[in-house]
């Protein structure tokens, strides 16, 4: 009946989904930080450390700390005048009878 039609179909889709796969596995390239190995099959050199210390360490620490504790004093206020959280409510539940 009509599956030859069919077939010359999917045979096309097929090829052309083949020959678009080929010319985009050959614009790939592999960045330098990838490769592992020279073509002969040797290491290659281990990169460079930059070492920060203590200084690197403190310079990422504190700005840090200083953001996200000026970020929660913000949130705690807002959360305060729009009175979806008062701490003054939370301490009533404590009924000493």
């Amino acid at each position: 009946m009509h599956f030859p039609v069919v077939r010359a179909i999917r045979y096309a889709i097929l090829n052309k989904s083949h020959s678009l796969v080929k010319e985009a596995s050959q614009k790939i390239t592999v960045h330098k930080r990838f490769v592992t190995h020279t073509p002969s099959g040797g290491f290659c050199p281990e990169p460079d450390r930059t070492p920060f210390g203590l200084f690197g360490l403190v310079c990422a620490v504190v700005p840090g700390l200083l953001i996200g504790a000026t970020i929660s004093k913000y949130m705690a206020n807002f959360l305060e005048e729009n009175e979806l959280f008062v701490p003054s409510d939370d301490d009533d539940d404590d009924d000493d009878d």
